[in-house]
């Protein structure tokens, strides 16, 4: 689909119903017996609709099956200084500015600098902020100095760029937010963050921290279900992308030509490219967020094969790049193996064991699908680019997907049901 006719989606189309009752505010106790809808089969069929429990998951995958997951750790982002008048200012770290770097920033043990929404911004125009930290025995003090902030000075909440500094180097920021921070559950659950979350809203597999949200469709895997996937012969592959608060940005313009995606920060290894470049069963992508990664490789691919000698920071995905340019069924990038060779070959000359990268794809009606056979995805709010990416995978039975589930008594957002969704071929 061309550029046009992307731009003039309605986003108004991608609306319904969700009634409070239907948003899940609490996980189930076990998480792996939350519903799981099946939409369509493994053969490409899309006429069916069935309700199981996702601890079967296991039963209705093929033997075949690579599954695909993003192993981000959420951090606790959210830190509280107060100010000697005794006002209170939120500070959001959404991802690191200097060094840009995660790993980089997270070895950091004096300084380093974030983009941060501050709460009640209003309050804190000049100034450092401190708040003394008990960690290990020790008294850290972690100062906090705007350095810069964006236009929007009048609103209670703006970005800015905040430097933090501490006093003690036996100590990394996130050893510091981990202890001091508290987790940022999403915004409409309406209720402040609980000790229970700390388990509950992250993966069983979650290990690479970074996260602001919670990659919610691999809340509902257990140690045991992938044990029982191993035991099937099925393989798992982690990807990592890092899911910012732009997640839950609702699309307020009209169409979606008007809405700017957040930028992501992801990172593959070798090992996992070159194991899904020869796979040849059936692919499944475990959330909107890994397979907006693995739809990026295809991209990133694309431009080392058009140009070998592009630099590392030109090696990024833009939000309308796979609706620019010529029809890709009609020239020689049109084969997603030829991408994933293409960036193992630049990984191996460069001597490098990731690809480490970032993106604003978006994925709307009418993308074309490069890797997956199936989608593992919970519900999401009404006018999201999420939804938008699940329309683009379903086509336009995503309606009947939905209605299927608010009927049904499914439980929705993060911490609510589960859908697989296979990719229709006939």
């Amino acid at each position: 689909m061309k550029k046009d006719s992307v731009y003039k989606i309605r986003i108004a189309d991608f609306n319904y119903a969700l009634p409070d009752d239907k948003i899940a505010k609490y996980p189930l106790s076990q998480r792996d017996h939350s519903k799981l809808l099946i939409y369509g089969d493994v053969n490409g069929d899309n006429s069916t609709i069935q309700s199981q429990s996702f601890v079967n998951l296991p039963h209705h995958l093929p033997n075949d099956t690579l599954l695909v997951v993003n192993n981000t750790k959420v951090i606790h982002a959210r830190l509280i200084f107060k100010k000697e008048s005794g006002a209170s200012i939120e500070i959001f770290c959404l991802s690191p500015f200097n060094p840009s770097d995660y790993t980089v920033s997270f070895a950091q043990t004096h300084s380093c600098s974030w983009i941060c929404m501050v709460g009640n911004s209003r309050r804190w125009k000049t100034g450092s902020l401190s708040m003394i930290i008990q960690i290990d025995g020790d008294s850290v003090t972690l100062n906090a100095e705007r350095i810069s902030a964006s236009q929007g000075e009048q609103s209670p909440t703006t970005d800015s760029i905040v430097k933090f500094t501490w006093d003690n180097s036996a100590y990394t920021f996130p050893e510091l937010i981990e202890v001091a921070g508290k987790l940022p559950i999403p915004p409409y659950l309406n209720r402040e963050a609980e000790d229970s979350d700390d388990e509950t809203y992250q993966t069983v597999y979650s290990h690479v921290e970074g996260s602001v949200a919670a990659p919610t469709a691999g809340l509902h895997f257990t140690s045991e279900i992938i044990k029982a996937l191993e035991e099937k012969g099925i393989e798992t592959v982690h990807v990592t992308l890092h899911v910012g608060a732009g997640t839950f940005k609702p699309v307020k313009s009209e169409q979606i030509a008007n809405h700017e995606m957040h930028n992501e920060f992801f990172s593959v290894s070798k090992d996992t490219l070159t194991k899904l470049l020869n796979h040849k069963g059936k692919i499944v992508v475990v959330g909107t967020t890994s397979m907006r990664t693995l739809e990026s490789l295809y991209y990133i691919g694309k431009k080392l094969i058009s140009n070998p000698k592009i630099s590392a920071s030109d090696l990024t995905v833009n939000q309308w790049e796979p609706y620019e340019g010529e029809n890709e069924s009609q020239n020689s990038f049109s084969y997603p193996s030829s991408s994933l060779q293409a960036i193992i070959d630049y990984l191996e000359d460069s001597k490098q064991e990731d690809l480490i990268s970032s993106t604003r794809l978006m994925i709307a009606p009418g993308y074309e699908f490069h890797y997956p056979d199936a989608l593992i995805t919970n519900f999401h709010q009404p006018q999201s680019t999420l939804l938008l990416l699940v329309s683009a995978f379903a086509g336009k039975n995503w309606k009947t997907i939905y209605d299927y589930a608010l009927n049904n008594n499914y439980r929705f957002l993060s911490y609510g049901d589960s859908s697989i969704i296979w990719k229709n071929t006939k």
